[in-house]
Order: C-alpha cells, then sequence, then structure tokens
C-alpha cells in the first residue's frame, strides 16, 4: 500500500470521518541524469551569484518577486511564515456538486481518501448517499503548508480526492483568439453526417489498458540493450511531406476503414474518385500555368 502523506477527518455537518490520504497514481516517466562527456562524471548545479559569480551557500539565499526585468521584490522567510495557513486535520466540506457541473480542467492530481479501521462504517455512509445523489463533494484541505481545493467523489466503492485549480487559474476559452468561430468555416450537412457516422462507428468503452506510452517502452528496451552491451543503430528521421487533404475524401475513406461505409462498398470507389479529381484538378492546374508561361515567352 502507498505510504501515508496527510491523516485527519472528512467533516460535513456534524459528522467527521477519519481518514488517510494516499496517492492514487505514480509516474513512471523515464527520467535521466547529465553526465560529462568522456568521463562519465555527473554533473551537479551550483546556486552562482550573476555579480561575483561565486557559489551562494543556503542560508544567504533569499526569495524575490520579479515586477519588472532585473528588479525583485525581496520577501523574507518570517514573512512567509506568517502567511502559511495553520495546519489543519480536517478537510471541511463546503458543498455537494453534481460532477457533470466541474470541468477536468479544474483537476490536478488524485488521491484515495482510506478509512481507519473504527471509520469503515461512517466511510461507506458517505459513498453509499453520494453515489445515491450522484455529487461531489468540494472542501478545502491544507497540504504539504498550503491550502488546496479539492472535491471528493465516490469511486469503486472508494473515496477519491483530487486537488483543484482555482477559477482564475484556468484560461477561458473566449480569450483565445485562435480558436476558429467564424461562420464561414461551417461544416455541410453531409460532412456533419459522415463525421457522426465515423464517430459512431468508432465508438466503444474506455479501457484504459489497451492505451500504452509506446515511447517508454521502446526507450526503456534501448536502455535494456545498451546495459547488455548490444550497439543501437540509430535509424535518421525522415519527415514526410504535408497532405492537401480532401475533407470529404477523407471522412469516406475513414468510413470505408471503419466497415461500415455509406452505401458499403461504394465508399471505396468515392473516395479513389475523390481523390483522384483532387488530383486531375492540380494537373490541371500545372498545365494551365505551363501555357500561360510559353505565351509568355512567345510574346518576348
Amino acid at each position: 500500500m502507498p505510504s501515508t502523506i496527510w491523516s485527519g477527518n472528512i467533516s460535513f455537518g456534524l459528522v467527521t470521518v477519519p481518514v488517510k490520504l494516499v496517492s492514487a497514481v505514480r509516474s513512471k516517466d523515464v527520467r535521466f541524469n547529465q553526465l560529462e562527456e568522456g568521463t562519465g562524471a555527473r554533473i551537479r548545479y551550483r546556486r552562482i551569484s550573476e555579480a561575483s559569480g561565486d557559489e551562494v551557500p543556503n542560508e544567504r539565499i533569499q526569495k524575490g518577486y520579479e515586477i519588472a526585468p532585473g528588479q525583485y521584490v525581496v520577501v523574507e522567510q518570517e514573512e512567509l511564515e506568517q502567511l502559511t495557513p495553520k495546519a489543519s486535520h480536517t478537510i471541511d466540506i463546503q458543498d455537494f456538486v453534481d460532477l457533470e457541473q466541474i470541468d477536468p480542467l479544474y483537476f490536478e492530481q488524485p488521491y484515495y481518501l482510506v478509512p481507519d479501521r473504527a471509520a469503515e462504517r461512517p466511510y461507506r455512509l458517505l459513498i453509499e448517499a453520494m453515489t445515491d445523489l450522484q455529487k461531489v463533494a468540494v472542501g478545502k484541505i491544507v497540504l504539504r503548508a498550503k491550502e488546496h481545493l479539492v472535491a471528493i467523489r465516490p469511486l469503486d466503492g472508494a473515496l477519491c480526492i483530487e486537488t483543484m485549480r482555482h477559477a482564475d487559474e484556468v484560461i477561458p476559452i473566449e480569450s483565445i483568439d485562435e480558436i476558429p468561430r467564424g461562420d464561414d468555416i461551417a461544416p455541410s450537412q453531409k460532412e456533419l453526417d459522415m463525421a457522426r457516422q465515423l464517430i459512431e462507428a468508432l465508438s466503444g468503452d474506455f479501457e484504459p489498458e489497451k492505451y500504452t506510452d509506446a515511447y517508454r517502452e521502446q526507450l526503456l528496451e534501448i536502455i535494456e540493450k545498451k546495459a547488455a552491451g548490444e550497439e543501437i543503430v540509430a535509424e535518421p528521421l525522415v519527415e514526410e511531406p504535408a497532405k492537401v487533404v480532401d475533407l470529404m475524401a477523407a471522412l469516406e475513406a475513414s468510413l470505408a476503414r471503419a466497415g461500415k461505409g455509406e452505401g458499403g462498398d461504394q465508399a471505396p470507389a468515392r473516395a479513389k474518385a475523390a481523390a483522384k479529381k483532387t488530383k486531375k484538378a492540380g494537373a490541371n492546374k500545372a498545365t494551365k500555368a505551363t501555357k500561360s508561361r510559353s505565351r509568355s515567352r512567345k510574346s518576348a
């Protein structure tokens, strides 16, 4: 079982449930150390002063907030300690809301809440009541000297708690100018129907086990081979040229591949015809350009 990160109580109304907080995920990123070429010696980082070029000991390092290029407001450690929230062993639930009202953008880090043995009954009671009402608890917890907004939800007979971002930390979609919004790019009804049909053809249940990290697996395989003394020959990367996509042809070809193309075997034929038409149009355009250049040379 993962080690306990925090212990305390869930509090709602006059009801308290003693719980422990344990991590719900573990990172499997492949991490590297930096080494000096030739010697293999580990490279270490030092805190160097830009003014003197000397290494600065920890006791002489201050925290500064940059307000302008090269200008900082220094905040003393004592001032930071005054702002540090008082350690609390209670998760105060403030509201119960519908899960669908919380966009996944707000979620940060998941944990599990595990009950103390003496609290198994109220723990189970909270799970069943929240499951029946399809509610999520929103509250606050002080974790690692910082107050966090959290959401608690029932998950497979347990309580899952996730730290959340505050509203002013989420960038509004309306502020992203590059997102297309004009009516001139609206899809046709036929394109929309085919896109819906393609989505339905590719729909299924979420099975997280089938989505693997191919990069990590290949990287670990290379590391294992090199550790065993095998020589690795890297293949050169060749960038494929960008393709001009005919939207209808792409939709029809995708539906045909999914085995649910409109009109059965006619879908691949229509896709080929559309691709041929696009190719012919490009050839005609090139021919016209060539003739135009020939006429220009004759006139000269």
